[in-house]
Order: structure tokens, then C-alpha cells, then sequence
């Protein structure tokens, strides 16, 4: 079997050096595109498995002079970065694709999907980030359903949501990265990184079994925390598309984080 090329281009992240500082004052110490912080080590390596669909929603308010953005930590007893502050996320369920929404996505954001997914895969991605933020947050990115709420049980995972008449408002998400795990992990996914601006939501914010210390930090703080090497690379992201807002009207290309031949690699797509 041929082995994949590491296609021309591509940025080698260093795996022995610490930041390369970029130049964002919102983020001191944050990366540019194609630039990172050390790869953690693995102590135990598990065979080989497939990466599965995930999702995952970074939501940014505005306080001050200075953007937060929504984090908790991981439970202890969780496989998969035990005691580390991410964003709200998880894999994607098959019942996610059947899931009634309020609005579509934007058609730019679908087309970036749509480049590693399919057309009901990429629905199914967006309603995974908002239904992992309510059941992780408390939090809902929901629009009223036309209709009211749907007679259809849609199960626990919706108590609170779908049966108030609510449904997710997948036009408020702007897919900014995709992130594939290295092998030797004890769980692989094919994340899809969303963001969507804190007032955009409704409901009160609540710790749940899987994420504690639920809460809004600075962004020039968040380094500070116990971080996955890939919350660190999407926190500088956040910082440049903060400072340089991206024009929704118009497509643009998102890193892909990924490995070959052992190497980490920041590509775009």
C-alpha cells in the first residue's frame, strides 16, 4: 500500500519548541496559522482506530475590552483529556441528522462541511455542537420552531429544549477549523471546531457529569489553564479571526489540523 504523501505546503508543527509568539494583542503568546505549541506526550498507545464525527461549539461574548469565551473541565474519570479545560463538544449521534432545526446553515459554512461531509452529515454536525453545549452548558443556541414544539419525543437529550418550543438556529454557526486526532489515542475524532457569538443564546449556565467548572474566561487567560494541544491551537484562531473579522458574505479556507508519517500538520481547507 502506497503511504500518503505529506502533501506540498503543508506546515511541520514543531514538537520540540515552545510558541512562536504571533502578534495578536487580544491573545499575547497566541499562533498565527501555521504555527504551534508543543505536541503533548502519550504514555500509553492504543491500536489503531477509526476517527468518528464530532463537533464542537466555541462560544465568544464580548465584556469590556476583552473577549471570553466559554470553557469547562473535563471529569476526571473521562478516556478521552481527563482534568482539561476544553469548549463544550462530543461525537455526533445518529439521531443528530433527524433532529427538526429552526434554520439552516449558512450556505458558506455548509460548503466548507461539505468538502468531508455529506449534505445530512454536515446537519447532523451543527446540531451536535448545539445539542453537547445544552447538554454540557445548560446553554441553547435555539430559534423558535415554526410550528411550536414537535409531538415527536426526540429523547432526554431534548428535555428542556425542543419541548419548549425551541429549536437549534444552525445559521449561527461559523465552522472555523477541523481537527483529526493522531493515532495512539484512546479516542479518535474528526472534530469540527464552530463558533457563535454568546448573545445568540438563551438559558442559564450549569455544570453536568461530563464538564465541570463551567464558565467564561478571558481570552488572554485561557492559556493559563490546563489545555489539549488542540485548545491551544483553536484559541489562537479565535484570537485572529477576532482581530480580523472574517467576511461572512464570503467563503474562506479553515485549518486542518492532522498527522502523516508521525508528523502534525496544519493544512487549510
Amino acid at each position: 500500500m502506497t503511504k500518503p504523501r505529506i502533501p506540498a505546503g503543508a506546515v511541520v508543527r514543531g514538537t520540540d519548541k515552545g510558541y512562536v509568539h504571533g502578534d495578536i494583542p487580544l491573545t499575547p503568546g497566541a499562533l498565527k496559522p501555521g504555527q504551534e505549541r508543543p505536541v503533548e506526550k502519550v504514555e500509553e498507545k492504543y491500536p489503531y482506530m477509526r476517527p468518528r464525527d464530532a463537533a464542537t461549539l466555541i462560544l465568544v461574548r464580548t465584556k469590556g475590552r476583552m473577549p471570553e469565551v466559554l470553557m469547562g473541565c473535563r471529569a476526571a474519570r473521562s478516556a478521552f483529556m481527563p482534568n482539561r479545560y476544553v469548549f463544550p463538544g462530543g461525537r455526533v449521534d445518529p439521531a443528530d441528522a433527524h433532529i427538526p432545526i429552526a434554520t439552516p446553515l449558512d450556505r458558506h459554512v455548509k460548503a466548507r462541511l461539505l468538502k468531508a461531509a455529506s449534505e445530512q452529515r454536515a446537519k447532523a454536525l451543527g446540531v451536535a455542537a448545539v445539542r453537547e453545549t445544552f447538554e454540557e452548558t445548560g446553554l441553547i443556541l435555539g430559534k423558535p420552531l415554526e410550528g411550536g414544539a414537535p409531538e415527536k419525543d426526540y429523547g432526554e437529550h431534548w428535555k428542556g429544549f425542543l419541548d419548549t418550543g425551541m429549536a437549534p438556529a444552525l445559521d449561527s454557526l461559523d465552522l472555523i477549523a477541523r481537527a483529526i486526532t493522531p493515532p495512539g489515542r484512546p479516542r479518535r475524532f474528526n472534530a469540527r471546531f464552530f463558533m457563535a457569538r454568546a448573545e445568540d443564546t438563551s438559558g442559564e449556565i450549569r455544570h453536568s457529569s461530563e464538564m465541570g467548572d463551567v464558565r467564561w474566561v478571558r481570552l488572554d487567560e485561557a492559556r493559563e489553564l490546563p489545555l489539549p494541544t488542540i485548545t491551544g491551537l483553536i484559541l489562537g484562531e479565535i484570537g485572529r479571526l477576532i482581530k480580523e473579522p472574517p467576511d461572512r458574505k464570503k467563503q474562506r479556507r479553515i485549518p486542518l489540523f492532522v498527522t502523516v508519517h508521525r508528523k502534525h500538520l496544519m493544512l487549510e481547507e
